[in-house]
């Protein structure tokens, strides 16, 4: 046998719980949308805020071309001290007069900046040619200022205006974009960890419930269920698959326990001849003869036994595949083999549309299972043995009834006669396991129908099963 070599274990990965990965999810989310709406809406302010200010200074300057256009004006029509002309001097706005020699007559407050080509508009031919002058500091102030010729070398009107103020109150505005999507990014995260928990607490309750089952593999525990969400969903199904579990775990165990009772008798029987065998030279041909029967009669009903054991612990297969069937041809064969094997009359009556959806061997199987029964029971009967088949009782569903003419079920057995195991007290002394109307039961339950006994008129039984809804995987209680 080679050795088996092992990679070294690396680091375990660091666990991450569902409520950290929603709640950081959550709150990226909202800091991504809340910075890109911020963005664009200090973006849109501030271009609004601009455009603002310089469609202002823009008119202000056309106000003054127009103004001196129209008419022949002088540094003294546009001096502070001469009413009139305040409409140059607008919020924020400052003007400052020109000489001819480009000589300041009215400065402005604060005094503005001259340079060489604001005194050659002073000097001008052309009134309302304009020059304009951007981003001038002023002191710790920026400016933007037009200089307006006056014409025929009257001088120049020099028109200002401070943006420095609007680039502080957008500062500002930035400032405060930026703390509000700081404070909504804070605000989101701990609302989607409180989001989180109170969306994943269900979860964890389930965690811990399925955590318990691994542990203490105890399927009893109690899951709490609530909502009608898919976390509730998950919950019921949930306890629905443990309840499923632990009566599965049941069923085996007294499945167990069941077969461990029947299977004792024959084998005690069985032990007790075998030490016969020992003596077989001594006993005369005839007790030889009967112990060999008795030998080979309980091996053939412990076969029986073990195989339908099998047969019943392992759901009666579910390698066949669920295929439209028609229960009546199923009926005929087992109709068919029952003559051969039995030397009874069997006659089959079939009525109406006996299709369904089924697996065939498991259904054939339930019908063989009832025959056999009728004839075990009615094993001296002269009357035929009668196999029924019907549909549809109600729609998509299929009835099958065996009937027999032998001594009949007690009122007290008919409830019982389905069970694993479960032989009437007259009929303990035939052969047979007590299992074959056990598995009539399970067959039926799996394809959504239901096994059936009554006493039938005139002397008798009928015992039966319908079917209906097709093959459910599962679909037999087990118990």
């Amino acid at each position: 046998m080679g050795r088996r070599w092992r990679l070294p274990a690396g680091p375990r990965p660091k666990l991450v719980s569902l409520r950290t990965t929603f709640a950081v999810s959550f709150a990226a989310v909202t800091a991504a949308v809340t910075i890109l709406v911020g963005i664009l809406s200090y973006n849109s302010a501030a271009r609004l805020v601009r455009v603002d200010q310089q469609s202002v200074f823009t008119q202000v300057v056309q106000d003054v071309q127009d103004e001196v256009r129209q008419h022949p004006m002088g540094p003294d029509d546009f001096s502070s001290s001469r009413p009139g002309h305040d409409l140059v001097r607008p919020a924020r706005t400052d003007v400052q007069v020109l000489g001819a020699q480009g000589q300041i007559m009215d400065h402005g407050s604060p005094v503005l900046p001259v340079t060489s080509r604001d005194r050659a508009m002073a000097l001008a031919w052309t009134a309302g040619s304009v020059v304009e002058h951007k981003d001038v500091r002023v002191d710790a102030d920026l400016f933007r200022i037009a200089t307006v010729s006056l014409g025929q070398g009257r001088g120049a009107v020099q028109v200002a205006q401070e943006f420095s103020d609007t680039e502080d109150l957008l500062r500002a505005l930035q400032q405060r974009t930026l703390i509000v999507m700081s404070a909504v990014v804070v605000a989101a995260g701990l609302f989607g960890w409180w989001l989180a928990r109170r969306i994943t607490r269900r979860l964890v309750i389930l965690t811990s419930a399925a955590e318990d089952v691994a542990r203490t593999r105890q399927l009893g525990i109690q899951v709490p269920v609530a909502g009608l969400d898919e976390v509730g969903r998950l919950g019921r199904a949930f306890d629905r698959m443990l309840g499923r579990l632990a009566q599965s775990e049941e069923d085996q165990r007294r499945l167990v326990q069941d077969a461990g009772h029947e299977l004792r008798t024959p084998l005690t029987s069985l032990r007790t001849n075998i030490s016969l065998l020992r003596r077989i030279d001594e006993l005369p041909p005839a007790t030889r003869e009967e112990l060999v029967a008795d030998l080979s009669q309980e091996a053939r009903e412990l076969t029986d036994l073990v195989n339908e054991l099998v047969d019943l612990a392992a759901g009666q297969s579910d390698n066949e595949p669920p295929q439209r069937v028609d229960l009546a041809d199923l009926a005929e064969d087992v109709v068919g083999l029952a003559r051969r094997r039995t030397g009874r009359d069997v006659v089959l009556h079939a009525a109406g549309d006996t299709t369904t959806d089924g697996r065939p061997g498991m259904l054939q199987r339930a019908i063989s299972n009832l025959v056999e029964n009728a004839a075990k029971f009615d094993r001296d009967g002269k009357a035929p043995i009668e196999v029924s088949v019907t549909g549809p009782a109600r729609p998509g569903t299929v009835r099958v009834e065996v009937l027999d003419r032998g001594p009949g079920i007690a009122e007290g057995d008919l409830v019982r006669i389905f069970d694993r195991f479960y032989r009437a007290a007259d009929a303990r002394s035939l052969p047979g396991s007590g299992l074959g109307l056990s598995i009539v039961r399970e067959i039926a339950m799996a394809h959504g129908g239901a096994p059936f006994a009554f006493r039938r008129e005139g002397g008798g039984a009928v015992i039966g099963f319908t079917v209906g809804g097709g093959y459910v995987p599962g679909g037999g209680t087990g118990t």
